[in-house]
């Protein structure tokens, strides 16, 4: 009995030191600055997809994996992973470039989809899972819009994407 309430005071110990090792810290921000087609090869069109992190911390943020998803209109069209990214250091900003390839099926419904409906306008949705191992909690990030679609003459994206 005195081995568990031993053990028991020895975590809560450990447990108050890792909450206190960074008072003050703060969440840094994510945000989607960029995605762009690349050549690809074969028929998965392949894209490069860009954020902009900004670490808010005296610590320097050393990310060691993201996980990402694009959507349009609920169909998850992109999905990925990536690692090995430069560190960014504390009271700065830094780009990240992560490299994806389309889900094909979901792109084939997602443009049958489309073609059966006249839209004005299409959902997107981009979530990331941002990993800073350690003792920091993972990052989550979702951001949502609207893609107006009557200011593009006409043209529809699926069919630049898909083509």
């Amino acid at each position: 009995m005195k081995t568990i309430r031993i053990a028991f005071l020895i975590l809560a110990a450990a447990l108050s030191a890792c909450a206190s090792m960074s008072p003050g810290y703060e969440e840094p921000t994510v945000t989607l600055s960029s995605f762009k087609a690349l050549p690809s090869e074969g028929m998965v069109p392949a894209f490069e997809i860009g954020l902009r992190i900004i670490n808010p911390n005296s610590q320097a943020l050393n990310l060691d994996g993201i996980v990402y998803t694009i959507s349009l209109e609920g169909y998850e069209l992109v999905k990925g992973v990536g690692k090995d990214f430069p560190v960014i250091e504390g009271y700065s900003e830094g780009e990240v470039s992560l490299t994806a390839a389309a889900n094909l099926l979901a792109g084939i419904r997602f443009v049958g989809d489309m073609m059966q409906s006249q839209r004005n306008s299409m959902e997107y949705e981009f979530k990331a899972k941002l990993d800073l191992g350690g003792l920091y909690p993972s990052i989550k990030v979702r951001e949502v819009g609207e893609i107006n679609l009557d200011g593009m003459g006409g043209r529809r994206p699926e069919a630049a994407e898909f083509d």
